[in-house]
């Protein structure tokens, strides 16, 4: 029986073209976040099964979850998301840590769903969270990293929407309606489909499941686009900074149970692939779950799959910070290895990447192997470029040759390297 080379279904292989991608997308993330003061942290992949149970939602706990039990008894599940596992770690830590505090992560997350466009079993995800700032000063910087993010990736505001609500303003109108818990897991979950579906169905959909009171007061609410005081505030502090692509949508729900009060989506407005992209919103009441005070908290996900696909159909990633890591291939002519380590060593020591071909082939197959590497300069090293410490660096594009020292080869490839 021959093995599988596909990868576990919902998972994806990184060669090096695709994790240079994945290099730069987390290189341009960590730059943006830390120049707002973020710290990166990290935890275990794995967590006990009752740090999700607690608050994380039921359709991730219930159907999305990958939960077993270990070889001590101990059932345990693989992270699906970060929240659970940072608001853990602060609530360790609770009097030590100094306030505001902000943290972020990039970890691999894990969640048993059907593979799409934009989702995927195992993706990536920013994470970045604010801990101790209760107003909405708070939920602005939050909102302002993620923007900072899309708009340091080179995107127009008009390629994307940030659209706002208050969970808080909702949980109000359902204690009016004295809905029951179930009520308001299911409503939360019609709330969440809106954007996906027809308005009629949308409509009928609530009239079917509530009856007609209830039904008309929740579309009632739903349709009022009026801003409220706190929504308008944060709306206007966002727009007067230049986040001009904000808005009120009270159909922003999030699918998380420990979301306490503002919340937002990003919506990626081209139309090949106009849907939401990743948000956040605040929770307050976490990092009191694990017995310690509680701590103001608002933070947001952005995960790999759905930030690519935008960078993409945007036509926003850029072949200059996608360029192979190697600078040269080194082609060796003879029997030299040993003699060539000390130019090589003096290249490498002026900032050079330098790949040798150290197989022995003919020359004509060691040049045709570095073309086919995409790599876009050689450099020829035998007997004679040893005695006289002048080399040949050819460009493989062009098919131009030099003969220079190793000063001039390693000006040449760092400037080149740079355009």
């Amino acid at each position: 029986m021959n093995l599988p080379t596909q990868p576990y279904k919902g998972s994806r292989d990184f060669y090096p073209e695709d994790k240079r991608v994945q290099k730069y997308m987390f290189g341009v993330l960590r730059e943006v976040v830390e120049s707002y003061g973020y710290q990166e942290y990290d935890a275990p992949i794995l967590e006990p099964f009752e740090v999700y149970a607690a608050k994380t939602g039921e359709e991730i706990v219930s159907e999305q979850l990958y939960s077993f039990e270990d070889k001590g008894g101990r059932k345990v599940a693989i992270r699906p998301e970060m929240t659970p596992s940072v608001s853990r770690m602060v609530a360790g830590r609770r009097q030590e840590l100094a306030y505001p505090l902000r943290w972020y992560s990039i970890p691999n997350l894990w969640r048993y769903e059907r593979p799409q466009r934009g989702r995927l079993r195992e993706h990536w995800q920013l994470n970045v969270d604010l801990f101790g700032v209760e107003g909405l000063e708070g939920d602005m910087e939050i909102i302002q990293v993620a923007d900072s993010i899309l708009t340091s990736f080179g995107a127009q505001r008009s390629d994307y929407q940030i659209r706002v609500n208050s969970r808080a303003r909702m949980q109000n109108l359902f204690d009016e309606l004295s809905l029951s818990d179930d009520e308001r897991k299911l409503v939360t979950g019609l709330i969440d489909k809106k954007s996906k579906i027809d308005a009629a169905e949308f409509e009928q959909m609530f009239r079917d499941k509530l009856d007609e009171n209830k039904a008309a007061q929740l579309l009632a609410y739903l349709n009022d686009s009026t801003e409220p005081d706190g929504i308008a505030e944060l709306v206007r502090g966002l727009k007067d900074i230049g986040v001009e692509n904000v808005s009120y949508d009270r159909s922003i729900v999030r699918g998380f149970d420990y979301y306490t009060d503002i919340v937002f989506e990003v919506y990626d407005t081209d139309p090949e692939n106009n849907r939401s992209m990743f948000g956040g919103g605040r929770y307050d009441g976490l990092v009191g779950l694990f017995g310690v005070e509680p701590v103001p908290t608002v933070g947001f996900g952005m995960g790999d799959v759905t930030l690519q696909n935008f960078l993409v159909s945007h036509g926003l990633l850029k072949s200059k910070e996608l360029a192979l890591e190697t600078d040269a291939a080194v082609i060796l002519i003879g029997d030299i290895y040993g003699e060539a380590q000390k130019p090589l060593g003096e290249l490498r020591a002026q900032g050079v990447r330098l790949a040798v071909d150290s197989s022995g082939r003919k020359l004509d197959a060691q040049i045709k192997n570095a073309v086919k590497s995409g790599v876009k300069y050689a450099i020829f090293i035998g007997e004679k470029e040893l005695a006289d410490n002048i080399y040949k660096l050819r460009d493989l594009e062009k098919g131009e040759e030099k003969a220079l020292s190793l000063e001039q080869i390693a000006s040449t490839l760092n400037v080149r390297r740079t355009e």
